[in-house]
């Protein structure tokens, strides 16, 4: 009895300090994790308050803060569950249980659990890989394939994003096959000017520069605007109007509103010019079929 008892005080010593260490080394782990993901976002928190660059990728200081957060919590989950199931599986050799049937028994629960739920394993895998390689991030417009919208969260399994009209869309990051991301780099405001056919292309082209000008001067659309407004050309013309092409290149997601004040300041400049009125289609007015027939009765008369 004497001798149990030393080797389960023993035991029982080992298991205490085996459970002390791994919670004491988790803990250092996730405090580390947490450090250097606060350490980050304080790095992206200074970078965001200098003057924005006008190249390459516009960084959201929130994207950052979330991705960062999520690849925080991934990787502490990851360290507990490795930190832990060590020290499981030390305190049941120290209480004398045969781990290599175990291991075998757990080996099978795993292929099955993951032929079973191969979708939620895809679209776990795929959320890493999309947040490790930065595809998109919250405040990102995206065109995800069966949703377009903004990105409200991202999640290992699941992107919810925010629709047009208000909607909610929840996509599962496995079906995603293709991202496209309508924030990144620079956007382009295109917008087409219909004039009469007639009319002065010369003056109408100096008269549309002038109002990018314009517009390229005045706050806060000179800090949207990325380069000068452009007149590209003659882009179509019929019988009726010709259209000319003009273009802009602005911050990414702010197109549309350029478009609209760009299309207002033209109307206003060609209306004072005059050039903005497109005559009606003039018609011939052929003669009926009735008068060279009431002509012979005549005749005939």
């Amino acid at each position: 009895m004497r001798d149990n008892w030393e080797s389960w005080a023993t035991s029982g010593l080992r298991i205490v300090l085996i459970a002390l260490l791994a919670f004491a080394v988790r803990y250092v782990v996730r405090r580390a994790i947490t450090r250097l993901i606060a350490r980050l976002n304080r790095e992206d928190g200074g970078s965001s308050r200098r003057p924005p660059l006008r190249s390459g990728l516009l960084v959201n200081t929130e994207r950052r803060r979330q991705r960062s957060e999520t690849i925080g919590s991934v990787l502490r989950s990851a360290a507990s569950v490795v930190i832990l199931g060590t020290a499981a599986l030390m305190v049941l050799s120290e209480l004398g249980v045969e781990l290599g049937p175990l291991m075998a028994s757990a080996g099978i629960a795993g292929v099955a659990l993951g032929f079973g739920a191969r979708s939620v394993v895809a679209d776990v895998l795929s959320g890493m890989f999309m947040l490790l390689e930065d595809q998109y991030g919250v405040g990102d417009r995206i065109d995800a394939g069966e949703a377009v919208g903004t990105v409200l969260e991202i999640g290992l399994r699941v992107t919810t994003l925010r629709g047009d009209g208000g909607e909610v869309w929840y996509v599962r990051n496995g079906e995603i096959k293709r991202i496209g991301n309508l924030s990144q780099g620079w956007s382009t405001a295109t917008i087409d000017v219909e004039l009469d056919p007639d009319a002065n292309l010369d003056e109408a082209r100096k008269l549309i520069a002038a109002a990018g000008e314009e517009l390229s001067g005045a706050a806060p659309w000179d800090e949207v605007l990325w380069e000068p407004v452009e007149v590209l050309g003659l882009d179509s013309f019929t019988r009726e109007t010709v259209a000319l092409r003009v273009s802009a290149k602005t911050l990414p997601g702010r197109s549309a509103e350029v478009e609209r004040e760009l299309r207002w300041r033209i109307k206003r400049a060609l209306d004072v010019a005059g050039l903005s009125r497109i005559e009606p289609e003039q018609r011939v007015q052929l003669p009926t079929q009735a008068a060279p027939a009431a002509a012979e009765d005549e005749g005939g008369e």
